[in-house]
Order: structure tokens, then sequence, then C-alpha cells
């Protein structure tokens, strides 16, 4: 007895002496600290909570199917009618076919589940009812982007091709041509950092900001820190961001924090634990609008990756432009109509009908800034693009992060090579999204037989997104190259025609190209034969990535 109360006596010195250890070391403590705050965040925090519900329906769906397989003569033939007639709507439903055969493929493998889970996730009223708000608000805004006669018929004197174009993004998409403004060009984001922070400083009257994008760091706490102030001295100030932030970038309580700071905050489409293709209407914008005189849109979101101030991918290349002028009416009237979506009123009139200063330098050529909304059936995004690539006459020059193309895209490309135009893409050296790269180079073949020419950048990560051609237009904006920017996002973008600046934007490409590798079938043929067998597998649910 009195050696098993010694045994115990040691047993409990040791557990005493080790508990001891961990307490006085930091270290140890920290450790522990960390690793229980890690795993209470991943299984009790918002993102396992909304996993977990996302599983929970998908489970209801395939419970449902097994149900139905109990009675299988019932369930074979109710398969097969219900198969066929999804097939039926699928076909008969406007849109894009790469969308359709997307859905085709899980219908085909398995039938019912295919079925119910596209009646599940498509035939929902959400879509309609926010597109329904959304156009309610644009006739209310309307009257604020009126095209003036005179510059359309200017411009269709000067160039009617380019005049059809503008008349398109007008009637279509709502945006008009504007002439006389101001346009700089941003081919890093530490530029456009340093230029928005002293545009920040002048504001007077009113900030708007959307973002796709935002993280604590040296960028968003500098910007963060100027629009408190801003509003101290009276200055309104709206901010906006998209819903994805939520999951593992900002708190969820942040709009509060920053509504405590005088900062009108909304969270756009918050992540929800719902199957619903409403979570892939992504607010993609990048937006700044100061006193409705100076506008600011491109690939920049607000994190120290685009400012290369910590590293991600390699150096990080990007682009902005900067617009000063009656332009950035357009870009104004973009940020009320997604922040209004969800209320009734607000006085468009003292944001919209803003006294101009004089512009010190006034661009000559056309300023086209526009946005497209995956709500509707108009996708400006892709058909600028596609009119830039039909109407070439020397070259059209690409930069992207993602090359993820549907038919017409691909068909636009090719043409514009084969009929001899000097096209040129620009990707990444690095990827952020290995897949995404893998099922990109899915079309490199394809298009290195037409001519076209792939090259990708050495340094790192390319996430600009621009077009020129022929020195006389260019786009930029936040509007990818992918199925998510040309269908399923909220995006924005400025056409220039004729502008001053694009020869620099045309000059940043060829020296971008000067870090870029050229890419060539050889070097296709050299990729890991898992990595083209999987991009080739990935290309089937191409329209969902």
């Amino acid at each position: 007895m009195g050696k098993v109360q010694e045994i115990k006596a040691s047993v409990q010195e040791i557990k005493e002496t080790v508990q001891q250890e961990i307490r006085e070391s930091d270290t140890g403590q920290q450790i522990v600290e960390k690793s229980k705050k890690g795993f209470f965040h991943i299984v009790f925090g918002r993102t396992g909570v909304i996993i977990l519900l996302l599983v929970i329906q998908a489970a209801f769906l395939a419970l449902e199917v097994l149900k139905l397989q109990e009675r299988a003569i019932y369930a074979y033939g109710f398969s097969i009618l219900l198969s066929a007639a999804i097939v039926i709507i699928v076909i008969n439903r406007p849109g894009n076919p790469d969308f359709k055969l997307a859905w085709m493929v899980p219908m085909t493998i398995l039938p019912v589940f295919g079925a119910l889970l596209y009646l599940f996730v498509e035939m929902q009223v959400g879509v309609r009812l926010v597109n329904t708000r959304l156009i309610q608000v644009g006739k209310v805004l309307k009257p604020y982007l009126v095209q003036k006669p005179e510059i359309q018929e200017k411009l269709e004197a000067d160039d009617k091709q380019m005049g059809n174009l503008a008349s398109y993004v007008a009637e279509k998409g709502g945006f008009p041509v504007f002439d006389h403004c101001c346009v700089k060009y941003f081919p890093l984001g530490e530029d456009k950092f340093e230029t928005l922070v002293e545009e920040l400083e002048k504001a007077e009257k009113f900030i708007f900001m959307e973002y796709f994008i935002v993280a604590e760091g040296r960028m968003w706490n500098t910007i963060h820190e100027i629009l408190k102030r801003k509003v101290k001295e009276g200055v309104e100030v709206r901010f906006m961001y998209d819903g994805t932030c939520t999951v593992s970038l900002l708190p969820h309580s942040y709009p509060e924090k920053l509504k405590a700071e005088g900062i009108r905050c909304k969270v756009f489409n918050p992540i929800k634990p719902a199957l619903s293709t409403t979570q892939n209407n992504r607010d993609h914008r990048k937006i700044v609008v100061i006193d409705g005189h100076t506008a600011f849109t491109g690939g920049i979101n607000l994190a120290d990756e685009y400012i290369n101030e910590k590293e991600r991918f390699g150096h990080w290349k990007d682009t902005a432009v900067m617009v000063k002028g009656e332009a950035v009416r357009s870009f104004t009237w973009m940020f009320l109509q997604l922040w209004d979506f969800d209320v009734k009123n607000d006085d468009y009139d003292k944001y919209l009908n803003v006294e101009l200063p004089v512009l010190e330098e006034k661009t000559e050529g056309y300023v086209i800034p526009y946005g497209d909304s995956p709500l509707d059936d108009e996708n400006v995004g892709e058909l600028v693009y596609m009119d830039i690539l039909n109407t070439a006459r020397d070259y059209v020059h690409i930069m992207t992060p993602y090359l993820i193309l549907d038919h017409e895209m691909i068909t636009a490309l090719t043409y514009a090579a084969k009929r001899g135009v000097d096209v040129k893409i620009i990707m990444p050296g690095i990827p952020d999204k290995p897949y995404a790269f893998a099922l990109g180079k899915t079309y490199y073949p394809e298009l290195l037989r037409a001519g076209v020419e792939i090259y990708q950048y050495v340094p790192g990560f390319v996430h600009a997104k621009v077009f020129t051609s022929d020195d006389r237009k260019a786009v930029v904006g936040t509007i990818n190259l992918d199925y998510r920017s040309l269908y399923l996002h909220f995006e924005c973008a400025t056409l220039m025609y004729q502008v001053d600046e694009i020869e620099k934007i045309e000059e940043d490409f060829q020296e971008t190209l000067k870090k870029c590798k050229r890419i060539t079938m050889e070097d296709y043929k050299k990729e890991k034969l898992i990595t083209r067998f999987f991009g080739k597998v990935l290309r089937l649910f191409a329209p969902l990535m």
C-alpha cells in the first residue's frame, strides 16, 4: 500500500511540474492557446457554421434520392420523367450554352440528384427580387445618366464603328459616352495608392468606396485613418464591401465598428448557409468616388499584396485608372444603385448634380465608364471585349489573371489572330489558384494553333484586367476573362477611345512583356500529365469556377 501511495505522489509531482513549466513558458502557453483558438474558430466560427449548413442541405437532397430508390420501379420512372423535364427546361432557357452543359453533367451521372439540385438551386425567387429592385433604382437614377446627342454624333462622325459600340453601351447598359475628361493610368498598385491617398485628403463633401476585398494592413489602415478624420471634418463617407470578406478577412461585426466611427457601411450579399445561385453574384467592383468629380477603378483591392507591401505569389502586377470630369457621374450612379437596392429613398441630386471644378488638363478623345450586372440578360463586359477583338486592325494586347473562356470568346480571339491581328495575352507566372491555372492551360493549344501569343509573367502574379488595341482603344477595369467576371459578378470598367493615356497603357504592356516568358506548344506538352488531365476534367465545370 505504501508503494502505491509513493507512485501516486510521484505521478502527481510530475504532473504539477509539467503544468508549472507550461504556465511559466510563454511559448508553450501561446501554442496551447493558439491551437484552441484556431480549432474553435474553424469548428464553431461563422465559416464552420456556413460549411456545416451547406453540407446538411446537400445531405438532405441525397437522403431524398435514397428514399426514392427504396421503391426502385417508381423511382426509375420518376427519375426518367423528372430528368427529361429538367433537360427540356435547361435547353430552352436563355443563356450561355456552357452553363447548360455544366448542369447536364450531374443530371446525366446522377439523374435524380442532379435534377433535384437544379430545382433547389436555380428555381429560386431571390435573384428575380434583387434584379427587380435594381431595375427600380435604375429607373429613378436614369435621368442623371442621359447621353448628350452632340457627343454621340461627334463620335460617330469620327469613327462610325466606335459610335456603334458607344450606342450599344448607352442603350443596353445605360452608360453614356463623355468627352473632355481627364484620365490617369497607374501601372502598379503602389502608384494608385499614393495618388488615392492624396485625393482622399482633398475630399470636402462625400467619399464613396466599393471594394471586393478588404484586409487589415498598411493600405487599408492608412485609408481608414483618413476616412475617420474626414468624417470629423463633416465629409459624408460611405463604404461598401463584398460579403466574402466576412468569411475570413473581416469580422462579422466590422460594419458596426465603422458605423460607430461615423462611416456608413454596408456588406453586399453576405455569405449565407444556403445552396443558391445568388451566392455567385459577388460585387467584384473596385470604385472610389470623391465629391462627384474624381473616381478610381481597376483591379486593385484594399489589401497589402496589391501594393507589394506583402508578398503573395511573387511580385503583384496590377493596374488602375483615375477619371476626372463629367464621366465620374457614371461611377457615382453605379455605386448608388447597388447601395440603394435594399432601401427606398436617397437624395440623389446632391451626388449626381455636383458642380464640377475646372480641369487643369482635359484629355482629348472619349471616355465610357460602364458596369455589368449578372442579373440582366446583357453581357456588356464580354461584348465590349469581343467588339474590340472583332474590329481590331493591327493588335489587341491583353492582361488577365484567369483564362476560362466560353465558345464565343475563343472564337473572337482565334478569329482575330487568324485574320492577321497581333493578339497577345499576358498571364501570371505564379498563379494564386493552381486549379484555375490548370484549367486555363487547357485553352492554350487551340489559341496557340490559331496564332494567339501567350506569355507568363515570370516575377509573379498578374491581377490586371487590361485591353489595348491599335493605339486607339483601351479598357481598364475589374473584368477578368473568366465566367465569373463575364456572367456572375457585378463588374465595372473604363473604355477609352483616342485618349492620350492609351499610349502609356500600351507602353506598360510592352514593359511587362519584357519580364514574361512566351509559351509554346512544346511548353504545353511538357506539362505533367496529371495537370493536363485535371484541367480537362475541370473544364466540364468551367462555368462554375
